[in-house]
């Protein structure tokens, strides 16, 4: 997968480039509606990285470019913490390999991101009210770091 051009999600059969906007991507997905959160931020269930199951958010940036910016990956539930990192940890570490970088421990988890280019994978827990797990695909902009 070039996760650099976009995500390809496996259920429903969609591929997603990082420079669609909310209207093209409500077009991507006619025939499998999208749930509006906000103007700027839309989520599907779905199925990507070879049997991961969960759903996806769609982030945008505000302005006048208003191209997605950033893939948010969740789960309506969390009754199991330590199986939900597992599982979104083992699907990414296949898909992209292992983390270029490994967080400290945090909340029992350590985490870690990937960077390609200027595309950042997170996947970490730390707590907020309690542990959250929090598992994003981010395109930076030229002035973003990692610091």
């Amino acid at each position: 997968m070039d996760i650099q051009r976009g995500i390809q999600i496996d259920k429903p059969s969609i591929f997603v480039p990082w420079d669609v906007d909310v209207e093209q991507l409500s077009v991507l997905f006619k025939l499998n509606p999208l749930k509006r959160v906000t103007d700027k931020y839309y989520t599907i269930a779905c199925e990507l990285f070879d049997g991961l199951s969960c759903y996806l958010g769609f982030h945008f940036k505000p302005g006048t470019n208003e191209s997605l910016r950033e893939l948010e990956f969740f789960r309506d539930r969390y009754d199991d913490l330590q199986w939900s990192f597992e599982d979104f940890q083992s699907h990414l570490e296949k898909v992209f390999g292992l983390p270029d970088e490994r967080y400290p421990i945090e909340e029992g988890f350590s985490g870690g991101h990937w960077l390609f280019n200027d595309t950042l994978i997170v996947h970490r827990v730390f707590d907020r009210f309690g542990p959250e797990e929090h598992v994003r695909i981010i395109k930076l902009e030229n002035t973003e770091t990692l610091a």
